[in-house]
C-alpha cells in the first residue's frame, strides 16, 4: 500500500497550524487566563512556547519524518525496540482521550452557531448552556461534529486534510482580525488588555506552582505537542526541507492566533462589564455568548465569532483522528475508511460518555490531557535526544540552511537535558496537585526544602534516572 504525501509545503503547514490553532486558542486559552491572572498566565505561557513548544516541536517532526510512519511505528522502527513501540501506544490513548471530549465540545460550538441567529442564549447565557451542555442534545451534537471530522479524514492526506486546511485555516485568520479589531474599538476595552497585557508579578509569584502546570499543559495543548499529531504529519512529508523554519512558522502563527483570540474576548468581556470569572469550560459560552446580547448586531456578531471557532475546533479534530488512523493504516494494513469508519464508532461512545458525565468531562479535559501531553513530549524528548542522538540531529539539518544547521547541537541539548528537567518538574507537580498531596518542608543541614525545591530535586533525580538508562551508542550527549 502506497502511504500518502503532502501535495505542497504550504498545505503541509497549514494542516499543522489548523491542528495548532484549535479549541486551545479560542476555548481553553480564555479560560485558563482568565483563571490564572490574565497576563500573569500569558507571560509564562509565552516563555513555555518559546523555550520548550519550539523545540519540543522541532523532536516530533524530526522523528516523524526520520520515521515516515506513525507514533509506534516509528519510535519502534527508529529503535529497534518494543518498549519505544509500546510507548507509542500512549500517544494513540492520548488522541483518544482529546477527540473524546473535544468533539463534545465541537457539538457545543455548532449548537452555538445556529442559536446566535435566533439569539437563544441572549437572555440567560448561564441557564441556556446549562441546558444544553449535557444530555441527550449534545450527544446528538458531538455526533454531527465527528461526522464532519470523519469525511474529511476519510477523503485522505491530500484530498481531505491539505484542502480542508488550505480552506479553513485562511478563513479563521480573517474572522479573528476582523473581530479582533472592532473589539479592541469598544469603549472600555482598555481595562480588558490591560488584564490581558500587563503581568501582576506579585500574583505571578505567589501563584506560581499552579500557574506553571496550567500554562504548560497549555502551550504543549495548543501546539499539539505530546499527541503524537505533528509527529504523524510529518510523516507524511515526501521532500528535504528545513524542519526548523516550518516549526517556528507553525508556532509563530499558532501563537499569534492565540493572542488574536485574547484581542477578541477580555476587551469585549470588559467592555461590557461582564468580567473574567470563574467560568470553567463554559465560560466561553456564558460570559462571552452573554456578551453578544448587549452588542449592536449581537445575533451576528456572535454566529461570525462561533463560525470561526467551530473551523478552528474543526481543524484540530481532523488531526486527532488521524493519529489513530494513520495507525491502523501502517501498522495492520487496514484501508483508510474501514479505520476511519471503526475508530468513529469508538470516539461516537467515549464522546457520548463524556457528553452525559459532566465529571468526567472535566477531569479529561483538563487534569488528564494535561498530565498526558507532559508525559508524551518528556518521553519523545528522551528519545530523541539519547536513543536517537546523532540520527536526530542528522535529520534535523537535512534541508537546514548555515543558520538554522549551527543550531542543531544547541537544539539537541535543550530537547535531551533542559527541556525534560522543566517537563519533570511540570508533570510531578500535576500529579501532586491532582493527588491533593502537600508535601511537608524539610531541613538538611540546615537548609529547608519547601515543597517547590523537594518537587525539584525529585525531578532531577528522575531526569538523571532516565539519562543513565536510556543512554545509547548513538547519543552525542
Amino acid at each position: 500500500m502506497t502511504r500518502e504525501s503532502w501535495k505542497t509545503r504550504l498545505g503541509f503547514i497549514l494542516a499543522a497550524v489548523g491542528s495548532a490553532v484549535g479549541l486551545g486558542n479560542l476555548w481553553r486559552f480564555p479560560w485558563m487566563t482568565g483563571e490564572n491572572g490574565g497576563a500573569a498566565f500569558l507571560l509564562v505561557y509565552l516563555a513555555i512556547v518559546l523555550l520548550v513548544g519550539v523545540p519540543g516541536l522541532l523532536g516530533e517532526l524530526v522523528v516523524g519524518r526520520r520515521g515516515e510512519r506513525n507514533p509506534v511505528g516509528a519510535l519502534g522502527a527508529l529503535s529497534g525496540s518494543r518498549r519505544w513501540s509500546g510507548f507509542g501506544y500512549l500517544f494513540v490513548v492520548t488522541a483518544i482521550a482529546l477527540l473524546s471530549f473535544y468533539s463534545v465540545v465541537g457539538g457545543w460550538i455548532l449548537r452555538y452557531v445556529v442559536a446566535s441567529f435566533g439569539g437563544a442564549y441572549f437572555g440567560n447565557p448561564a441557564t441556556y448552556f446549562e441546558s444544553v451542555n449535557f444530555g441527550v442534545e449534545a450527544v446528538g451534537f458531538h455526533l454531527l461534529f465527528l461526522g464532519l471530522t470523519a469525511f474529511v479524514v476519510l477523503r485522505g492526506v491530500q484530498r481531505g486534510i491539505e484542502v480542508a486546511a488550505k480552506v479553513m485555516v485562511p478563513a479563521l485568520v480573517v474572522l479573528l482580525v476582523g473581530l479582533a479589531a472592532w473589539g479592541v474599538s469598544l469603549d472600555g476595552a482598555g481595562e480588558g488588555l490591560a488584564f490581558f497585557l500587563s503581568p501582576d508579578l506579585g500574583y505571578l509569584q505567589a501563584n506560581f506552582l499552579s500557574i506553571l502546570p496550567a500554562a504548560a499543559g497549555q502551550a504543549l495543548f495548543t501546539l499539539s505537542l505530546g499527541a503524537g499529531t505533528m509527529l504523524t504529519y510529518a510523516s507524511y512529508l515526501g521532500e528535504d526541507r528545513s524542519l526548523a523554519t516550518d516549526g517556528t512558522a507553525i508556532a509563530g502563527f499558532n501563537t499569534l492566533v492565540g493572542l488574536l483570540a485574547g484581542f477578541v474576548v477580555f476587551p469585549i468581556l470588559f467592555a461590557l462589564g461582564v468580567g473574567v470569572g470563574g467560568g470553567g469550560p463554559g465560560s466561553l459560552f456564558v460570559s462571552l455568548a452573554g456578551a453578544f446580547a448587549a452588542l449592536p448586531y449581537g445575533q451576528v456578531v456572535g454566529a461570525v465569532f462561533f463560525g470561526a471557532v467551530v473551523l478552528a475546533a474543526l481543524s484540530s479534530s481532523i488531526s486527532m483522528l488521524e493519529i489513530p488512523v494513520s495507525f491502523l493504516v501502517d501498522e495492520y494494513g487496514v484501508t483508510r475508511r474501514t479505520a476511519t469508519a471503526g475508530l468513529t464508532a469508538l470516539f461516537a461512545v467515549t464522546g457520548t460518555v463524556c457528553a452525559l458525565d459532566p465529571e468526567l468531562f472535566d477531569f479529561v479535559a483538563s487534569t488528564l490531557v494535561d498530565l498526558l501531553l507532559t508525559a508524551g513530549l518528556l518521553g519523545l524528548l528522551l528519545f530523541v535526544g539519547w536513543v536517537m542522538g546523532a540520527d536526530a540531529l542528522d535529520e534535523y539539518r537535512r534541508g537546514a540552511g548555515a543558520f538554522a544547521s549551527s543550531l542543531g547541537t544547541p537544539w539537541l541539548y535543550a530537547v535531551g537535558v533542559v527541556i525534560p528537567l522543566f517537563l519533570t518538574f511540570t508533570l510531578v507537580s500535576g500529579v501532586v496537585a491532582a493527588l491533593g498531596v502537600t508535601v511537608d518542608p524539610v531541613s538538611v543541614l540546615g537548609v529547608t526544602f519547601d515543597q517547590t525545591r523537594l518537587l525539584g530535586v525529585a525531578s532531577a533525580a528522575l531526569v538523571l534516572a532516565a539519562f543513565a538508562g536510556l543512554r545509547s551508542p548513538r547519543s552525542v550527549l
